[in-house]
């Protein structure tokens, strides 16, 4: 993926549905943490539904609690609660970081193992932790046909996870990440430790987590992580036999917080974009009540789909002019706006492509109060009963069949030109150009002229490949205008420049 250059999908995880996946995926971790805090010997849930049926579990066994795991746990708690408080609020006057894990970790193991708790209240700790490498090995490629298509969306599914962990880590933390180099480090991480007979690779939120609260900010913390890891693996291993599993539990419960607490901004966030909250619930249920990697691909998706939708359903405006300028705007959305007389300016606020094409028209239509062929068809209807009334009349009555259809024409038409407003459309497909003709040619059968304007050179380039402007691009100069103020001009006669001030 990374020689492929493949980094370039991370543009499709949004913040919301970021903050979300970390919610859902933390209130997962500590699900699976909870049955340690009461000291619970539950078997871990494997698949989906992870959080529902554990705590269902939890429940059934609830009366089998460790109360000395219980107590433990609550002190553990306390302590890192206080910690973390502690140092938040007092962040810029320490230097380094307070070391609450660490000291919690040293105290409750020293605890444990002098007053026997596992002994006296089986308390559930950590036991014997082999120690020592297995030698290297070359992996079989043998079974490289077998696990090919199980890899291929573990690898995605890896990358993705890993993304989304660094880009919420780099909001927060203001950096900036390169997608195809975590593509590299990934891909190294797997490939030298497949000699060791290591797992799979990827980021861990928990550790992460961790790291983040604990105040580290380089890769100078990961280095020690891994020599302290080397080191309990080779030396220490056996000092940390007595520790309970309820300690790692609480630390890492508690680095949990911030992600959390993101549910405190659900209001806030509902109140500046229901799409977005939106998002972000559906991100974090599917995360927590599903699973975590099937979380991710159902927030990833339904982001897309909410952007479609946008897409598909934008804001259209019909606009005024503002008094003394050149400047047009929306006249539902200001004040004091002067429509321009006999000229309609419509404005459609979304990209012009197959998926909103119908909408597009029909905005337009509603807009200018005009649709087209419901037009022609009233006028041929008109005609028709004009030949009709004037057969009948065979004593020479001086009304002829286009005289009745342009009276009771006329009186209903109050413009004569339609000026699309073009800024906001960033792109257009072919069938969006298609559409922009029919339009054109609909409303020039009814002597509707429409003129377009500010259109950026992609949204040009396409209209000239597609022949809009006539072979050449003959038409253009009376098809197109650099601003609305200049296409109200021309089709008025009145392009007098008009000094420009704000709004």
């Amino acid at each position: 993926m990374a020689v492929l250059r493949l980094g370039f999908v991370s543009v499709y995880l949004s913040a919301p549905m970021l903050d979300g996946f970390a919610t859902g995926a933390s209130c997962t971790i500590l699900t699976v943490q909870a049955k340690y805090l009461l000291g619970l010997k539950i078997p871990r849930h494997q698949g989906y539904g992870t959080v529902v049926i554990t705590w269902i579990n939890i429940f059934k066994n609830i009366h089998n609690t460790n109360f000395c795991d219980l107590i433990t746990s609550a002190i553990c708690i306390l302590v890192l609660v206080a910690g973390k408080e502690f140092q938040d609020r007092y962040k810029d006057r320490l230097k380094i970081p307070l070391p609450t894990e660490l000291v919690v970790v040293g105290l409750a193991t020293i605890v444990s193992h002098f007053a026997d708790l596992n002994g006296q209240y089986s308390s559930s700790i950590s036991g014997a932790i082999p120690t020592g490498f297995i030698p290297p090995k070359v992996p079989s490629f043998e079974l490289m046909p077998r696990v090919a298509w199980d890899a291929i969306p573990l690898a995605v599914i890896s990358f993705a996870f890993t993304v989304s962990l660094s880009e919420m880590f780099a909001k927060k933390n203001g950096y900036t990440v390169r997608p195809n180099q975590e593509m590299i480090a990934i891909g190294f991480c797997n490939i030298i430790p497949s000699f060791f007979h290591s797992f799979t690779t990827s980021a861990a939120l928990a550790k992460t987590m961790v790291k983040d609260s604990t105040g580290c900010q380089t890769q100078i913390s990961s280095l020690v992580s891994a020599l302290v890891v080397l080191l309990v693996l080779l030396f220490f291993a056996p000092f940390f036999y007595a520790l309970q599993k309820c300690v790692l539990a609480c630390i890492i419960i508690v680095s949990l917080r911030g992600a959390l607490h993101k549910f405190r901004d659900v209001p806030k966030q509902w109140r500046a974009s229901k799409i977005e909250a939106i998002v972000w619930m559906v991100t974090m249920s599917s995360s927590a009540l599903i699973s975590v990697e099937l979380g991710l691909l159902i927030g990833v998706v339904f982001s897309m789909i909410c952007v479609v939708v946008q897409t598909q359903n934008p804001k259209v405006a019909l606009l005024g002019q503002i008094e003394q300028t050149n400047d047009y705007e929306d006249m539902g959305e200001y004040e004091n706006l002067s429509p321009v007389p006999k000229v309609k300016i419509f404005r459609f606020q979304a990209p012009l492509f197959y998926a909103n094409k119908d909408k597009f028209l029909k905005s337009l239509y509603k807009a200018v109060d005009l649709d087209p062929f419901s037009e022609m068809t009233r006028r041929r209807k008109l005609e028709k009963k004009a030949r009709e009334k004037a057969a009948k009349k065979a004593d020479g009555v001086d009304q002829t069949n286009g005289d009745i259809s342009i009276n009771l024409i006329s009186k209903e038409l109050d413009f004569h030109t339609i000026v699309l407003d073009c800024s906001s459309i960033s792109f257009i497909d072919t069938t969006g150009v298609s559409t922009l003709k029919m339009a054109l040619k609909d409303y020039n059968n009814i002597d509707v002229n429409v003129i377009l304007a500010c259109c950026n050179t992609s949204v040009i380039d396409s209209l000239a490949k597609d022949s809009f402007f006539g072979a050449g691009g003959q038409d253009m100069e009376r098809l197109s205008f650099h601003t609305v103020h200049s296409a109200v001009g021309f089709v008025t006669g009145t392009a007098q420049p008009v000094n420009d001030s704000p709004v």
